[in-house]
């Protein structure tokens, strides 16, 4: 069995591969499956809205949400079926 001589540049070029890999994986996990219950400040990011407008939104029902202690969550589906039924389609050139 003939030995392998392995440089530092060998590890290096391994754990930046290795990262690379493993960035990759968590990425596509993540678009993959998305979270099921998000919290306030993930629902104003997603939909690009303040504060104000997602306190109007609940106390308006038009985006049940569930409050567990003083942290407020909103179901992933309820966001996406109330866009789903806002959604206007545009016509098209």
């Amino acid at each position: 069995m003939a030995a392998q001589i392995i440089t530092k540049e060998d590890l290096d070029q391994f754990g930046i591969e290795l990262l690379s890999e493993l960035k990759n994986l968590l990425s596509r996990q993540n678009k993959a499956t998305p979270k099921k219950w998000l919290k306030s400040y993930e629902v104003r990011k997603l939909l690009s809205i303040s504060h104000g407008t997602l306190q109007n939104m609940r106390v308006n029902g038009i985006l049940p949400y569930t409050k567990v202690g003083g942290i407020i969550f909103y179901d992933n589906d309820d966001i996406q079926r109330m866009l789903m039924e806002n959604h206007s389609a545009k016509p098209r050139d």
